[in-house]
């Protein structure tokens, strides 16, 4: 849930978070920040992974069968798989269109007195 916000950030706000970060920290301390959240992020994602499997085994060993589960998760990647990649080309196609829009333009541009 959390990296589907992140798609939503623009370039002015990482900047602007970027230079807050900056000022409370300073410029050399940022590498040894950046480290020790990506460490924090590899050991949430190991924990995590761990639980996954702990959970598993321990169906398994109920007798539970865990091939549906397994089948699942497959089919939500292909879904997301086919969504990622249908918004790219058509943000791909939007983008061109304005570009091309842009280009089309000619003359110089007024604006409009109010």
């Amino acid at each position: 849930m959390i990296s589907i916000h992140f798609l939503f950030i623009s370039g002015g706000e990482i900047f602007f978070i970027m230079f807050i970060v900056v000022m409370v920290f300073g410029a050399d301390k940022i590498p040894g920040i950046a480290k020790g959240l990506g460490k924090g992020m590899r050991q949430l994602k190991d924990a995590t992974e761990d639980i996954k499997q702990e959970i598993k085994k321990s169906a398994e060993k109920q007798g539970i069968d865990t091939s549906l589960v397994d089948d699942i998760k497959k089919d939500i990647d292909e879904v997301k798989g086919s969504i990622d990649s249908g918004i790219g080309k058509d943000l791909k196609s939007g983008v061109d269109k304005v570009k091309k829009s842009i280009d089309d333009v000619t003359g110089t541009i007024k604006r409009g007195s109010s």
